[in-house]
């Protein structure tokens, strides 16, 4: 294995926010969302489970967490009287590192997933994710141990087949790989496929009831006010980036270059995506971790940038 590299730059420090509990010796966290619905973490990815009389119902299965899923479950249902049986397993989407570990519990659990996931993954073969049974197209009540679980497909966002999960009764929402708590979106908008489904996404969930948000990744729990300031965030950037497409004049960089069109594209853009970044990087380092961390927003910038261009249009002038 190669040794880390001692010239490895350092970053600001996170802020104290941004962070969640301590992990145990096993390398997780399981904690109490509400009642009987717990979440589990290891810092970096999260799944949750309802714990009721008549079996466990799992809502993702992460491979980083694995085999801490089963000690969760176990640790709980134990303290709490319960059948530790896993019963159901949700995918939220089909990406393996959210349903890697999938493969980890028997045949006997029903797997739920979007009629999308359920082609995606019969795509993919992967073994460790198998096919969910049961699907639906647009929205799916799961009922288990007098608990009530509302599945909604509202278009896509981060994938095609990315849900919302609702817990009317334990004022939760389960939305993955969209808002980040307390941090930035990773590169290119959360490694997103659809820009304007997932700039859309945040003010879905916050039609809806709830005032505990399980987001997928980092070590906490996420709030409303983590999803607005998420939205701020991306809001700036759109707004940056619709400024530097009017302000920055793509013509000098094409002439400068020619015929070279291929080095006029990247300087072009990139000069574009670096004007409507930077401010970005300099209002929300400090506020939201990982925002000095430049080639994150610099890369989910271009992504909107090119959104705009090619999704919302126009993608420049008219030749006359």
């Amino acid at each position: 294995m190669t040794a880390p590299d001692p010239a490895l730059p350092d970053y600001a420090p996170i802020p104290p926010g941004a962070l969640g509990p301590a992990l145990n010796e096993q390398g997780y966290y399981v904690g109490q969302v509400e009642r009987n619905l717990y979440w589990v973490t290891d810092a970096v990815y999260q799944s949750a489970f309802l714990a009721t009389p008549d079996g466990v119902v799992l809502f993702d299965a992460p491979p980083s967490i694995g085999g801490n899923l089963r000690r969760a479950v176990d640790q709980v249902t134990a303290a709490e009287g319960l059948p530790n049986r896993v019963t159901h397993l949700v995918y939220s989407h089909h990406h393996a590192d959210h349903a890697g570990a999938s493969f980890l519990f028997d045949d006997n659990v029903v797997r739920i997933g979007h009629e999308e996931t359920a082609r995606l993954l019969a795509r993919d073969g992967d073994p460790a994710r198998p096919v969910p049974e049961v699907t639906f197209a647009d929205r799916y009540t799961l009922e288990v141990g007098g608990e009530r679980v509302e599945l909604a497909w509202h278009g896509g966002n981060h994938t095609p087949d990315n849900i919302y999960i609702h817990f009317p009764a334990h004022d939760t929402l389960m939305l993955i790989d969209v808002v980040n708590a307390g941090w930035v979106p990773i590169y290119n908008l959360n490694l997103s496929e659809d820009v304007i489904g997932y700039m859309e996404a945040p003010a879905t969930a916050l039609s809806y009831p709830w005032t505990h948000f399980i987001s997928g990744h980092v070590g906490r729990l996420a709030t409303r006010d983590d999803v607005l300031l998420h939205q701020q965030y991306i809001a700036d950037i759109e707004a940056g980036s619709r400024e530097a497409l009017a302000s920055v004049d793509p013509v000098p960089f094409y002439q400068h270059y020619w015929p070279n069109v291929w080095a006029g594209i990247r300087a072009h853009l990139e000069t574009v995506t670096d004007r409507a970044a930077a401010p970005v990087i300099a209002k929300y380092s400090g506020v939201l971790a990982a925002a000095d961390i430049d080639v994150f927003t610099t890369s989910t910038t271009f992504l909107i940038m090119q959104s705009l261009r090619l999704d919302r249009g126009p993608s420049g002038p008219v030749h006359p």
